[in-house]
């Protein structure tokens, strides 16, 4: 014979068995329930006793949820309580209308989510025309782009990729979830995301840096990490220098000496 199950609102929960479970569990909803913004695994696990199955706790209050007014979803690696999509009709005289994003926003969001990492000239190619700096500006703004790095060419551009808001606003798990090319072309997309062909690549937000992708300079990390604080914090080093760079000083002597 298992452990009884317990009953909890309309669902009944096997494992219910014991004080320190139940604590678990309960100190887990409130967690999500006060915060303001979606909270990662590693930001839980902090807060939480040690040695505690958060996997196991986090799945058994989804399950709880999965009926009620409210359902815990996951975003990425971040998790909220969010209001069940069955629902948004009740809510929408308490939502203050947003300004809608322009054409060219809605257009550069979307390259940058199938293209990430993107330089500004990247988008402008699949776009084929100026990107505003306005129109970027909306986006970081909003938490939805964040700069990434600098690609490795002539005028090391700056590269943006997506962040997590991004995920949590549109309701995606991954950034995998986004439609694939026979999506795109069943809704006449494709071209303006980057062409009919198989080469359009697969959406990646990796927060890793690729291999044409240099760190940011300490001014434009902490501009980064202003602009999205969820993203980690890099120790930057200048591509190619084992040393430090000589003193004025020293530069002249090195110099005289030739």
């Amino acid at each position: 014979m298992g452990e009884p199950a317990v009953a909890w609102g309309d669902q009944a929960v096997a494992d219910f068995s014991t004080d320190d479970h139940r604590r678990h569990l309960r100190m887990l909803e409130a967690m999500l329930f006060a915060t303001s913004e979606p909270l990662s695994r590693s930001e839980i696990a902090l807060r939480m006793p040690e040695g505690v199955d958060l996997e196991a706790l986090l799945a058994e209050l989804q399950t709880v949820y999965s009926e009620r007014g409210v359902n815990l979803r996951r975003s990425d690696d971040r998790w909220a309580f969010r209001t069940a999509e069955d629902l948004a009709f009740v809510l929408k005289r308490e939502v203050v209308e947003q300004k809608k994003l322009s054409r060219a926003a809605v257009e550069t969001l979307a390259v940058i989510a199938y293209h990430q990492p993107a330089t500004r000239a990247e988008i402008e190619d699949v776009r084929g025309v100026a990107v505003s700096p306005g129109t970027l500006d909306v986006l970081l703004e909003a938490g939805w782009i964040r700069l990434r790095g600098r690609r490795r060419t002539p005028g090391r551009p700056v590269t943006f990729g997506t962040t997590p808001a991004f995920l949590d606003h549109f309701g995606l798990e991954s950034i995998g979830d986004l439609p694939g090319l026979a999506d795109l072309r069943a809704a006449g997309l494709i071209e303006a995301l980057g062409g009919p062909s198989e080469d359009t690549p697969e959406p990646n937000d990796s927060p890793e840096l690729r291999d044409d992708e240099d760190p940011l300079e300490p001014d434009f990390a902490d501009l980064a990490q202003a602009l999205d604080p969820g993203q980690p914090e890099k120790r930057v080093e200048e591509p190619g220098l084992g040393e430090e760079e000589p003193s004025e000083d020293e530069a002249e002597l090195a110099a005289e000496r030739r």
